[in-house]
């Protein structure tokens, strides 16, 4: 039987590809040796599971014995229920019966007795538990931690998608478990080493482009790695190469099609704060990184956004980036009809079919000074506007170049990188492609750097022109500031102004 790409639930070795990781097996052996208890915490599908299992495969051969327990439906479960499944695992894992206890810490006093074994104890899920025996749970695991050498539970992980350390410190302090393991992402070479596994077993082969968007969009996310690499060779069986065209439609099919757990409760908790993620999608503005917001930190433990090198918030999964711009844009604004009426897309194309963006972008500002941005800020119940000002911005330029994409059967998608503020279309037509940037004016600074990062990505992506499309206020009077056609890096820079009414726009009711 070959083996495949898997997209849920653990690997199973003799079925999956599956990576060594042999750094991080030998970074819990050590732990385990140690005696110490410790925890782990990473938002899904970092490939928690599969590490545990061969962690587990691993110790048994100097005679550990791992009992690994998921108890992430348990929030409402009585306590019966809990020891039921707690004491049924231990049993099936370690060959000792529990069953005649009716306390937590019975059980650990019953473990406590035993001292020929060497036992290791698993709690994946762990804030799964409930509440109301969550408490004596964790002060019963402390109690056994300080007399570890004297009985036969070892080692002792506790792991969660969210920060279990404090839900320790707040539960059972001080719990005096102070190592804590990271489950990293796969790294550009770990992802590389994944694909070649089916390459050489299979003979197909992944173009390097091909791998190098799987790394980018996934930012090597364990589960999404798997996830396109399964539905690139699924869907294209005769195919010696899968070329970066294959990846393309896997993309598309990502961010339109597929219905992901992960995806939709990202997209569902990035909703709850939507003007904050707003303000990471179409703003340039730092934010620092602070686990104390209630925002950052469940955008962060679901995988969202983590710290760059300056402790500031950066996106984590390019994919979820892309889903949250598409999820925020508002589609049913009517906007849509009206410039489709009045676009006539070959009007807009040279005879030698490249876009005239003079004329289409002058076109564009028509439309602006006529119908505004309003129609692209949401308002909820109660009259307030959901979304802020930037993000009606590119919203309408995202609208109006889409109607002109349609008009000329065009392509369009969205750059990989997970840098803030940006929102970056690559645009192909007539077999020519476009890398198109949209922001807001913030400083003659971040203008003049856009400029910089607009042309090293087209070099990235291997364009030879990038179109610069600025937002600023009528306010704002200064030379540099202006519409200009230059060379930058060897990469030809279109720069174009929209000029709008800061008052008339987003004045009296702006929030």
């Amino acid at each position: 039987m070959m083996k495949y790409f898997n997209t849920s639930g653990p690997n199973i070795l003799a079925e999956h590809h599956t990576l060594a990781r042999q750094d991080l097996i030998n970074k819990g052996i050590d732990l385990v040796k140690k005696s110490r208890y410790f925890t782990i915490w990473a938002p899904r599908q970092t490939g928690k599971s599969t590490y545990f299992r061969m962690l587990g495969k691993a110790l048994e051969k100097d005679g550990y014995i791992t009992a690994h327990i998921n108890f992430e439906n348990f929030r409402t479960a009585s306590l019966k229920s809990f020891l039921n499944r707690f004491t049924w695992h231990l049993e099936n894992f370690w060959n000792v019966d529990f069953t005649k206890e009716t306390e937590i810490t019975q059980i650990f006093n019953s473990i406590e007795k035993i001292n020929d074994k060497k036992f290791i104890l698993i709690i994946d899920e762990i804030e799964g538990i409930n509440k109301e025996y969550f408490n004596e749970f964790l002060h019963s695991i402390r109690n056994a931690y300080h007399s570890r050498d004297r009985h036969a539970l070892k080692s002792v992980l506790l792991v969660g998608v969210s920060n279990i350390t404090g839900i320790i410190q707040d539960n059972a302090s001080p719990f005096n478990i102070a190592d804590e393991l990271s489950v990293q992402y796969f790294t550009d070479k770990e992802t590389e080493e994944l694909l070649s596994k089916h390459e050489k077993e299979t003979g197909q082969l992944f173009d390097n482009k091909v791998k190098q968007k799987i790394q980018e969009i996934t930012a090597g996310q364990p589960g999404l790695v798997n996830g396109f690499a399964h539905r690139l060779v699924t869907t294209n069986t005769d195919k010696k190469i899968i070329t970066y065209t294959d990846y393309l439609k896997v993309e598309q099919w990502y961010l339109t099609r597929v219905i992901d757990k992960n995806i939709s409760n990202a997209i569902k908790v990035a909703k709850k704060h939507k003007k904050f993620v707003e303000k990471l999608l179409f703003t340039q503005k730092s934010v620092p990184f602070s686990i104390d917001d209630k925002a950052i930190e469940a955008l962060h433990i679901n995988g969202l956004i983590k710290w760059d090198e300056n402790n500031n918030v950066e996106f984590w999964v390019p994919v979820y980036k892309k889903r949250l711009q598409n999820v925020f844009f508002p589609y049913s604004n009517g906007e849509q009809e009206k410039i489709a009426g009045k676009l006539f897309g070959e009007d807009y194309l040279t005879p030698d079919n490249k876009i005239n963006f003079d004329k289409l972008i002058n076109n564009y500002k028509n439309h602006i000074k006529l119908r505004g941005f309003r129609p692209y800020r949401e308002k909820d119940e109660n009259g307030n506007f959901k979304s802020i000002p930037e993000a009606a911005m590119i919203y309408s330029f995202e609208t109006y170049i889409s109607i002109f994409l349609e008009a000329i059967d065009g392509k369009s998608y969205r750059e990989a990188h997970i840098a803030l503020g940006n929102t970056d279309l690559i645009i192909n037509v007539k077999g020519f492609e476009y890398f198109i940037e949209t922001k807001k004016y913030y400083s003659p600074k971040n203008f003049k750097e856009g400029k910089k990062q607009l042309a090293y990505y087209c070099k990235k992506a291997g364009i030879r022109q990038g179109i610069y499309i600025v937002y600023i206020s009528n306010t704002m009077k200064s030379e540099a500031i202006a519409e200009a056609v230059e060379k930058i890096n060897d990469i030809e820079i279109i720069t174009y102004l929209i000029i709008y009414d800061e008052k008339k726009e987003f004045g009296p009711d702006r929030n």
